[in-house]
């Protein structure tokens, strides 16, 4: 009798085994993406969180508030569109643009004139405003005095000399710049409490996170070194110098240290003071508000993030899946729904306030409509030393 033989298939394994795989290839990709998602966020928070709805705590949030005294100065003056070089029908088409993406005020300005403006849903010029992103932008603005009133030695000055009870320890090692370019190192991203109880959890200089916990130390630290409250040196070395109305810092109780940038209410009126600041490097309508060296200094990218200076974005930096802005000098400050484009080059500062982002907003459709509806605008392609052939499509 001859021997049987069984062939066994080994090259189809059980179903269970494949489904198995199946599940196991399904976590991994879905891991990938999940990481890929967190990176891209990372990189620029107040942006993708707008567009993604999420919703940051209001002003009307905390139990405590105190008063940045303003010395409330009469507004810029009024100016038409067309005595500016600026096109309305382009304005027309932003404003367009703005009012279908729920916002509540489209704000220009040009060479320190107010050259238009819309409403909706019940906002007027000086409406307070939740302004979360300008409140730190005021805080680096601040710095840049304390160092002019020699309070503070350098923008690299490790805090070890400014905060005693840090000298001998690591944390010690934090710069003001590390501070400004939201690179301190401090605690893990979600993390909450007092930003002196935080632990070092990466190299300073090392890893961008957009926290509160960095401005928030800001302002700790200013009041330190300037021996004043925080609001109190805002008030007197920027706000009131610009002729700002009062603004509100939250507390988290009475009596407790102001936070920087979260609950910071203010006019959005005074958004555009601050913007003509910048766009003057540090001059307020003939007033030398700080000096000319520090907005420069502000802007330097930051060797973590190189899409932000101090607290600022900055327009060179391209956004993944959004179009380049028409100037590459323009400048953002942003926080929830609102955004402050300036182009330095054009002298322009644009306002737009909101309760938030839509999922489908553009970044660049606003400021580049204004931009290229200015008809002294040499865009980039046209200008001395550029490839002509970008100025004609498949040419």
């Amino acid at each position: 009798m001859g021997a049987r033989f069984i062939a066994v298939r080994y090259d189809r394994p059980p179903l269970v085994e494949v489904e198995a795989e199946v599940k196991a290839v399904g976590t991994w990709i879905l891991a990938a993406i999940v990481v890929a998602a967190v990176l891209v966020i990372s990189r620029d928070p107040p942006y993708w969180l707008g567009r993604l709805g999420v919703r940051v705590v209001p002003a009307t949030a905390y139990r405590a508030h105190t008063v940045v005294p303003g010395s409330n100065q009469p507004p810029a003056p009024r100016e038409s569109p067309e005595e500016e070089q600026l096109n309305v029908g382009a304005l027309a088409s932003a404003a367009e643009y703005a009012e279908a993406q729920k916002s509540k005020a489209l704000i220009v300005t040009r060479h320190g004139y107010i050259v238009y403006e819309k409403y909706w849903q019940g906002s007027t010029f000086d409406a307070v405003v939740d302004s979360r992103g300008l409140g730190r932008v005021l805080a680096a603005l601040a710095t840049g005095a304390a160092i002019g009133d020699r309070k503070i030695a350098w923008p690299d000055e490790p805090l070890g000399y400014l905060l005693p009870e840090w000298k001998e320890e690591s944390r010690g090692s934090i710069t003001v710049r590390n501070l400004l370019q939201l690179s301190s190192g401090l605690g893990i991203p979600g993390a909450t409490g007092h930003p002196m109880q935080l632990s070092l959890a990466a190299r300073p200089g090392t890893r961008w996170l957009d926290q509160d916990a960095d401005p928030d130390l800001l302002g700790h630290v200013l009041h330190q070194a300037t021996g004043r409250p925080y609001a109190s040196y805002l008030s007197e070395s920027i706000w009131s110098r610009i002729g700002a109305g009062d603004a509100s810092l939250a507390l988290d109780r009475e009596g407790a240290e102001p936070h920087v940038d979260a609950g910071f209410t203010a006019r959005q009126s005074d958004w555009l003071r601050v913007g003509e600041l910048l766009l003057n490097r540090g001059n307020f309508r003939g007033d030398e508000v700080l000096s000319p060296r520090w907005i420069p200094e502000m802007l330097k990218p930051a060797p973590s993030n190189e899409r932000y200076g101090s607290y600022i974005r900055l327009g060179a930096a391209q956004l993944p899946g959004v179009a380049p802005y028409a100037s590459r000098d323009l400048l953002v400050v942003e926080g929830g729904g609102n955004r402050m484009w300036l182009i330095p080059s054009l002298q322009i500062a644009i306002l737009r306030t909101g309760d938030g982002l839509p999922a489908d907003w553009d970044d660049s459709r606003i400021p580049n409509l204004v931009m290229n509806g200015a008809r002294d605008f040499v865009p980039a392609a046209a200008r001395p030393g550029a490839d002509l052939r970008m100025l004609v499509p498949n040419h």
